[in-house]
């Protein structure tokens, strides 16, 4: 027997749903509305920025910030949409993904012991990257606001559970608007009551945005980069593979001030050190384009109406998707012995017997939760989306 010389940091830790159900999928032929990817292409333009550059001989390192052609292009675009100006010197840097960005926030500022509160449900990469830097994480739960008959109707920031989470001793706060994977935007009145609450402390703020240009019904995205005190604490983190369609690519960024960035910085550029040159040079030339992100709302704002009608006459409850491209929908009301199923066994089924998967929201959860309410990705070709209701419908109507 082979001598165990490992502890393991994680020794709770399974394989992420996302996994889970990734592989159930594949191997049941389901329909995946799982796991949050388009199963469309980018825009051919993107592609021959890339192949442009790699011909041109681009495939060496680039600067450990990114090449400067992108940061300069990001400084712009954040400017033009939110209206502050980051340096593309000393406050940008290009990132391998937004979850590397998020790492490398919560590493470079978190000592061990020190407090970072998350709001839950929350990506599954927050609590393990607190975990790594020794951090503790004080969760806070969004309120699900039911009506009459149990069923969960939207969720809502927990703000006197925040009150009282954030205190001196809390080191960085960690937020997502639009909210993965509620569909939640938050408006300018939260930002402001944010504020608030950090104002006598000393808290950092980590504002994942990846998914900043998926804003719906005409309301503005109300970025961190916007208010003028929060964004003087805050790292701002966004995402190429969200905005343009190529989440294989895991290229993203981080905008924040500089006596922050430089502490980023040094943490970057030991846990990645740099991002793959070509794309960074096809997306540069692409942000040329800035009908590339300012078309995204439309384009999936009638990929999520076209998924609500195609629900609205079963019985499945449908959640507000003001953002992203997640759609939250409670079972209970189902006219079937599995609605009485928990989340996770509910998903299972619905992979293995409906064909089409589904991610259970108290996946995001730190503790057992169950609010018999599941998320579908609605970043599909029509015809995925078509399918995947005509199956739907089989139980809910």
């Amino acid at each position: 027997m082979a001598q165990n010389f490992l502890q393991s940091k994680f020794p709770e830790m399974e394989t992420t749903i996302f996994s889970v159900m990734s592989a159930l999928a594949k191997e049941h032929h389901a329909i995946n509305l799982g796991q949050g990817f388009p199963d469309f292409a980018c825009d051919p333009k993107l592609l021959d920025g890339v192949e442009a550059s790699m011909r041109n001989g681009d495939n060496q390192y680039p600067p450990m910030s990114g090449i400067p052609e992108l940061r300069n292009k990001i400084s712009e675009k954040i400017q033009d949409l939110y209206g502050k100006y980051y340096s593309a010197d000393d406050e940008i840097t290009v990132t391998a993904g937004a979850t590397q960005a998020i790492l490398t926030v919560v590493l470079a500022t978190v000592r061990p012991g020190e407090e970072v509160v998350v709001i839950e449900p929350v990506y599954d990469s927050y609590l393990p990257a607190i975990n790594l830097a020794g951090g503790k994480a004080i969760s806070v739960k969004m309120i699900p606001q039911r009506n009459a008959m149990g069923v969960v109707e939207k969720y809502a920031l927990p703000w006197d559970d925040l009150a009282s989470a954030i205190n001196p001793k809390t080191r960085l706060i960690m937020i997502n608007s639009p909210h993965n994977p509620t569909g939640m935007v938050w408006q300018s009145e939260d930002l402001e009551r944010l504020a608030e609450l950090v104002k006598p402390t000393n808290a950092l703020i980590c504002s994942d945005e990846v998914y900043e240009h998926m804003v719906y019904d005409n309301q503005l995205h109300q970025s961190i980069s916007r208010h003028p005190e929060l964004c003087e604490r805050s790292f701002v983190v966004s995402s190429f593979g969200k905005t343009f369609h190529v989440t294989g690519w895991k290229v993203g960024y981080v905008a924040a001030p500089k006596e922050l960035m430089a502490e980023f910085r040094k943490v970057h550029q030991f846990n990645v050190f740099t991002v793959n040159t070509p794309m960074q040079y096809g997306l540069a030339s692409y942000l040329k384009y800035p009908n590339a992100y300012k078309e995204l709302p439309t384009f999936y704002q009638q990929k999520r109406d076209f998924f609500k009608a195609g629900l609205s006459d079963t019985h499945f409850s449908l959640l507000p998707s003001d953002g992203t491209y997640f759609q939250c929908i409670d079972y209970s009301q189902l006219k079937i012995p599995e609605a009485k199923l928990g989340e996770v066994d509910f998903c299972k089924w619905l992979t293995t017997e409906v064909k089409v998967a589904a991610i259970p929201v108290s996946a995001f959860y730190s503790s057992a939760v169950n609010s018999n309410v599941i998320r579908f990705c609605y970043a599909k070709k029509d015809a995925t989306l078509i399918a995947a209701l005509d199956q739907l419908k089989k139980i809910a109507s």
